[in-house]
């Protein structure tokens, strides 16, 4: 379930882990030039001409975190997701 605002602060979270996703999306559209009311809507799933402001607040702390997750809080991330491989390299025999 989305928060209304992201968390803060230096420490990652399990709402981080749950939202990856979210905040990929979010990069991507961010990258991409879509407004935030856009992205609210078709991302966060909040309708700004509902709550204008909300919908903002949720797009601005949202993406903040997601910047902060591939940022400095990188190495913090991937300790605490685990380094584990999704997809083991597997050697072949022979």
């Amino acid at each position: 379930m989305l928060e209304r605002i992201a968390p803060e602060g230096a420490t990652v979270v399990d709402y981080d882990r749950r939202n990856l996703l979210t905040y990929a999306e979010l990069l991507d559209a961010d990258a991409a030039g879509i407004d935030w009311m856009t992205g609210s809507l078709e991302i966060l799933r909040l309708n700004p001409l509902i709550d204008g402001d909300a919908a903002r607040r949720c797009w601005e702390s949202h993406l903040a975190r997601a910047r902060w997750i591939t940022g400095s809080g990188l190495a913090l991330a991937v300790d605490a997701f685990g380094t584990a491989l999704r997809n083991p390299v597997v050697e072949e025999p022979g």
